[in-house]
């Protein structure tokens, strides 16, 4: 079975949007069946709940992340996964130094679109600018499905 782990820092915003996020798309796209998506962070606290700003924004969208529950990238095996996306650089680099075997799988999502560019925390600010992230997620896992898929399925 494909699978994708997406990450972020606490796990709590960005990486939980984009997992319930790619889920959607994959299943609109008739292949979420066989898909396994799930996302954890680099700083996580495990079993911390969503964040509750993106919760709402994620609501508005018709996603549910109210049940979501943090995982720390230290805790799963990384190896079990087919591709890695990254929120940040930083993110990027700390998985490819600290887990090498892993290293090949592991991209910013932004280079999905052939940019590199990092997603912004919303952490702390108003309620719009967790909108705005799901607004961005969408946009970018929108565009950039194809390749994800291509990139999942040849590793």
């Amino acid at each position: 079975m494909p699978s994708i782990l997406i990450v972020c820092t606490a796990n709590q915003c960005r990486s939980p949007l984009g997992e319930a996020l790619l889920r959607q798309l994959l299943q609109a796209d008739a292949k979420g069946a066989d898909w396994q998506v799930e996302s954890a962070g680099t700083w996580a606290t495990n079993g911390r709940s969503a964040h509750p700003d993106m919760c709402i924004a994620a609501e508005e969208s018709g996603l549910d992340l109210y049940q979501h529950q943090a995982r720390n990238v230290d805790s799963i095996p990384l190896e079990q996964y087919n591709l890695i996306l990254t929120m940040e650089q930083s993110h990027k680099e700390a998985l490819q130094i600290e887990f090498p075997s892993i290293r090949n799988r592991v991209f910013l999502l932004s280079e999905m679109l052939g940019v590199t560019y990092d997603i912004p925390d919303p952490i702390g600010g108003p309620l719009d600018d967790y909108r705005a992230t799901v607004r961005e997620l969408k946009r970018l896992l929108q565009l950039s499905l194809p390749r994800i898929i291509d990139l999942t399925q040849s590793t």
